[in-house]
């Protein structure tokens, strides 16, 4: 539609289009009774609409204006409240209560209609997935906004052509999780998952962010096809933000399509198959997150199947019965956890808090703990940081395995080509001691042995 009016007007920033507010708003905090608009073109208008931004008749002050303050004098206290300025400075607000402050109109609807858009698509959808269907509605409002909004100092026109791009991503994302919940969470917490057409399940949980999940699981990778076994990599993160999108030479153009909009690229990192999610959706919803079983290329036999969930370890570990997280349920044969850090006190604080979210999953039987802790960039603990350990990490903290700074790792991340030998080396004997790799010790004393008979 096309806005004309008689005075320029100022380019309309992003924040203010938004109503100068946060984004991140719970859709079920917002369900009034609001009509189900009859065209997506309105949706998107609700973004840049110009009474979203003023003081239309009856609606909440702006956010600019300060807000009224009440004062209230409790009846019991003999001394009234006091408005007298200190010495010096501003004067301070009296004490009492005040009113929260005010919404955007403009928004407050967007988002509504949004959430009610979701949840008539699919009534059964989890609340989660709710919220992620809402934020990927908003950000392609705003990505709307910002493509069609054009202002002519010459006329002060703002011009905008609204699609209903909002109402269409808000039905993508929530049919993408549907079709996926559809296929069945499991029965209960405590029967064990049938890993054996994956081998030896090796998640790798970033203790905190930026912590080196996608570099270890790189070096497991690795280490393990190096030795001819058969490995499957899976990273299971939003496109943009996978840790491995340079791991493999080339896309692989083998797909598979779980969900509507939600496909599983698989491609080749050497000898092992890397797989990832491939989506154009602008945010995955954690239910949207294909089940294990859709995971496993059709291969004669896996080793072992290592599993980047670096990318949430916060969500992931909040809900391991489905999406990123089910592949920390218990099972056969038992999965083998890996929690990364950095060698910093922050890092450690943020595992603490990781482990501890897994507690009440760990103490039902329903995932398996961390069994290895790996700190990544550093060969020894810095003094006064091992310390800062909780208790869950302290436990952890004898067997911790350090793999040492590699500067072309830190600078470019994990690519296509092979990790360097010293950090294949430092998780080496890990691997051993899981009965993952052949005893070559062994090995070579039979063949000596053999040869001096």
């Amino acid at each position: 539609m096309t806005v004309m009016n008689n005075r320029p007007r100022q380019p309309i920033g992003l924040g203010e289009a938004l109503g100068a507010t946060s984004l991140g708003l719970r859709a079920q905090d917002h369900l009034a009774d609001t009509p189900l608009p009859t065209s997506g073109n309105h949706l998107a208008a609700a973004v840049i609409s110009p009474s979203s931004r003023g003081h239309a008749p009856g609606s909440p002050r702006e956010l600019s204006d300060p807000p009224s303050t009440v004062v209230v004098t409790a009846k019991t206290s003999p001394t009234p409240v006091s408005s007298t300025p200190p010495p010096s400075g501003p004067p301070m607000p009296p004490a009492g209560p005040t009113a929260e402050p005010p919404e955007p109109e403009g928004l407050r609807t967007l988002v509504t209609e949004l959430a009610l858009v979701a949840r008539r698509t699919w009534p059964q959808l989890p609340s989660a997935d709710i919220d992620a269907a809402v934020e990927a509605g908003m950000y392609s409002a705003a990505t709307e906004a910002a493509a069609t909004t054009h202002v002519d100092p010459a006329i002060g026109s703002d011009q905008a052509d609204t699609s209903g791009g909002a109402a269409h991503a808000t039905t993508a994302a929530v049919a993408a999780a549907a079709a996926v919940q559809r296929y069945g969470l499991p029965p209960d917490t405590a029967t064990p998952v049938d890993w054996s057409g994956f081998g030896t399940v090796l998640p790798v949980i970033a203790g905190s962010p930026g912590a080196g999940a996608s570099t270890l699981a790189a070096v497991l990778a690795d280490v393990l096809q190096l030795h001819r076994l058969r490995v499957l990599m899976i990273d299971p993160a939003d496109p943009p933000r996978s840790g491995l999108l340079a791991a493999a030479r080339t896309q692989g153009a083998w797909l598979t399509h779980p969900a509507p909009h939600i496909r599983i690229r698989f491609s080749w990192r050497a000898q092992a198959v890397l797989a990832r999610l491939d989506t154009a959706l602008p945010v995955i919803a954690p239910g949207a997150v294909p089940p294990p079983r859709w995971w496993r290329p059709p291969l004669e036999e896996l080793h072992a199947t290592v599993v980047d969930l670096g990318h949430d370890p916060w969500r992931v570990t909040a809900h391991p019965l489905a999406g990123a997280g089910a592949w920390l349920r218990r099972g056969t044969p038992q999965p083998r956890p890996l929690l990364v850090v950095r060698p910093s006190r922050p890092s450690l604080l943020h595992a603490e808090q990781v482990l501890a979210r897994l507690d009440p999953w760990v103490s039902c039987a329903a995932v398996t703990a961390p069994a290895q802790l790996v700190v990544v960039g550093a060969k020894r603990w810095p003094d006064g940081v091992a310390g800062a350990a909780g208790r869950r990490v302290t436990a952890l903290l004898p067997d911790a395995v350090f793999l040492p700074l590699d500067r072309d790792v830190a600078a470019a991340g994990v690519t296509a080509d092979v990790t360097p030998p010293k950090l294949r080396q430092a998780i080496t004997p890990v691997l051993h001691r899981w009965g993952l790799l052949p005893d070559t010790a062994g090995t070579s004393r039979r063949s000596h042995t053999r040869r001096r008979s």
